[in-house]
């Protein structure tokens, strides 16, 4: 399918000027008329069924995900469980979603952020120009931002809506202009610090043929905890409740009544199968997170949530502040799912029947056929990537996992980059580190066995490496006390992140338990932390080896900015490749580490 021209923009949708931020107000969009409508009742009708295809956290994964990262559980009609493997991939997104809408006159396309950022060398290599292509390819209506949308700052979001070649890097491809994004990125919380006025437009009015709904858009309001401060300055990220709540007023004063708001942040439910029931046995009883108390406080005015952040699956219904049920979804991540939700619309009162609302996620299965124009577009950045990606960096000798499960706490590859952490940091010149952190959220894919392209089985090249830790962020060795180091993990479970817990991988030698039995920081069993045997002494200054995300209180670790002596060495990229590379051969493959450093008591 070839690319239609770009619409027109009626202004830039944001402006980074010097040293400050310039916005611009918010714009209503309309799309042309073009091949959509009703689906069912016709166009006349009173009521419309209009479809929603929605999906999150794609995190630039054009080629098939590979490993755990292209896998997928379903729950069977016996309440045993299956793996589907090999799902995903924008080659078969866009076939799915196609298909998905033929006989659909009135249908759209939204996300929910995280489309870019910690992306596979294919993507990241060339800051995430060729994710924008390709769903740009794939008619995307509509995202909102999401954390991983501000890695490389604000300046480059705006490059990133606005296109022009890269500031540094320049233009990828010769006699060739990055567009940008034909769809608007919305960021309703995203504001500036002095003005108050938001970053991108907060909403977005999508119409077809009368019908009118308005999307809002927002990310979480902790993304300045977790992506690098230098890239926020000036930037304040707002309440989510507060700001949906706000533009729903604004959309209704302006007419428009149906509302869907483009969230992300998201839920954790009790099962990670992706067609488990989150209504059983009432209405978002299996779901917990912070999801579930922002959609009890969403306004009633806004008909259906679709969220992210989370990377799980779920089609639930949560209840508004007025007890009535209200479609909440995701779509895991990494392109594996898309959301398929009936809207329908009454003509009549220019809102959502809530009551016939329905949604379901779908399997991006790869039995169908490709699209050619996805496939033509992989093929030209990978013969662009080649060079650097096919290069080998390591041998290993069976897959080392890195599992998507959220109760799966200790990760062999986890274990793996915190030991190349450890190693590259323990000399005395390099820091004289004893023990090294990780930040889950760092690991971004599995190492598979299986080649991936023509450099062999077990063979690991730096395009791979790159997949799996693509922020290249800067190793530290910091001095912690041993209250501190307790502290540090007691966040872990506390905190920020008590309704989520984001689990720190940890290097060989440190072992405790985890009590998820109990509630909080007494999910720590204090007296089971240990470094080689011997209990931390909370007194003791310890030398701890973290990336500078972490050095700098991200993920909710506060405690860690708290740290003296900091030195800096190479990034985690490079310390992950040279441990690889003193670590295997041809020869003798790196076997996948053992787990057990973490007691895990449910």
């Amino acid at each position: 399918m070839a690319a239609t021209p770009k619409k027109k923009r009626t202004a830039a949708r944001i402006l980074a000027v010097g040293a400050g931020l310039a916005t611009v107000g918010a714009l209503v969009a309309a799309l042309p008329a073009g091949a959509s409508g009703t689906k069912g009742g016709g166009n006349h009708g009173r009521y419309v069924d209009v479809q929603l295809l929605s999906f999150n956290d794609l995190h630039g994964n054009l080629e098939p995900p590979t490993g755990s990262a292209g896998r997928l559980t379903r729950l069977k009609e016996d309440g045993t469980t299956e793996t589907l493997n090999d799902v995903g991939g924008v080659e078969y997104l866009a076939t799915h979603l196609r298909q998905a809408r033929e006989g659909n006159r009135h249908s759209v396309t939204a996300a929910a952020g995280d489309m870019i950022g910690a992306s596979p060398l294919l993507s990241g290599l060339f800051h995430d120009e060729p994710t924008i292509e390709a769903l740009n390819k794939l008619k995307l209506d509509v995202t909102s931002v999401g954390n991983h949308e501000f890695d490389e700052g604000a300046r480059e979001l705006a490059r990133i809506q606005n296109g022009g070649c890269h500031p540094t890097a320049g233009c990828f491809e010769k006699g060739k202009r990055f567009r940008g994004a034909d769809f608007p990125y919305l960021a309703a919380n995203v504001t500036n610090e002095k003005s108050g006025k938001p970053l991108l437009d907060p909403y977005f009015v999508w119409e077809r043929n009368g019908v009118k709904i308005g999307f809002i858009g927002v990310t979480l309001e902790g993304t300045a905890n977790i992506v690098s401060a230098e890239g926020i300055k000036g930037l304040k990220f707002g309440d989510e409740v507060e700001t949906i709540n706000k533009y729903a007023k604004v959309l209704e004063r302006k007419g428009v009544k149906s509302i869907v708001a483009l969230l992300h942040e998201g839920g954790l439910p009790a099962s990670g199968a992706y067609n488990y029931d989150c209504d059983s046995p009432g209405p978002g009883n299996g779901i917990s997170g912070p999801i579930v108390d922002i959609a009890k406080n969403v306004s009633p005015q806004v008909d259906a949530l679709v969220t992210g952040h989370t990377h799980q699956a779920y089609a639930c219904t949560i209840p508004d502040p007025s007890g009535k049920p209200r479609t909440v979804t995701s779509a895991a991540s990494f392109g594996r799912l898309y959301t398929d939700t009936t809207l329908t619309y009454d003509r009549r009162t220019k809102d959502i029947v809530r009551t016939a609302v329905a949604s379901a996620n779908h399997v991006v299965s790869r039995d169908v056929p490709k699209a050619e124009d996805m496939s033509r577009l992989i093929t030209r950045w990978n013969a662009l990537a080649a060079p650097i990606a096919s290069r080998p960096v390591g041998y290993i000798s069976a897959d080392i996992d890195n599992p998507l499960d959220a109760t799966a706490y200790e990760k062999p590859l986890g274990n793996l980059i915190a030991d190349a952490q450890l190693e590259g940091m323990a000399p005395a010149d390099k820091g004289g580190a004893q023990l090294a952190l990780m930040n889950p959220g760092g690991v971004r894919a599995p190492l598979v066995h299986k080649a991936s392209g023509a450099e062999g089985d077990g063979v690991v090249t730096y395009g791979e490496a790159y997949t799996v830790q693509p922020f290249t962020n800067m190793m530290t060795a910091v001095d912690l006390t041993g209250a501190q180091l307790i502290t540090t993990l007691q966040q872990q479970v506390s905190g920020a992140n008590q309704a989520a817990p984001k689990i720190l991988q940890i290097s060989k030698g440190l072992t405790y338990t985890l009590d998820m039995t109990k509630a909080g920081a007494d999910r720590i069993v204090v007296s089971s932390v240990k470094l080689n045997g011997e209990a931390i002494d909370p007194t003791k200054t310890y030398r701890v080896a973290m990336n500078e995300f972490l050095a700098g209180g991200g993920d909710g670790f506060a405690v860690l900015k708290e740290h003296k002596n900091k030195l800096v060495g190479a990034s985690d990229l490079d310390m992950f490749t040279a441990y690889l590379a003193a670590h295997s051969t041809p020869a003798a493959p790196l076997a996948p580490p053992a787990t057990g450093r973490i007691t895990v008591v449910k």
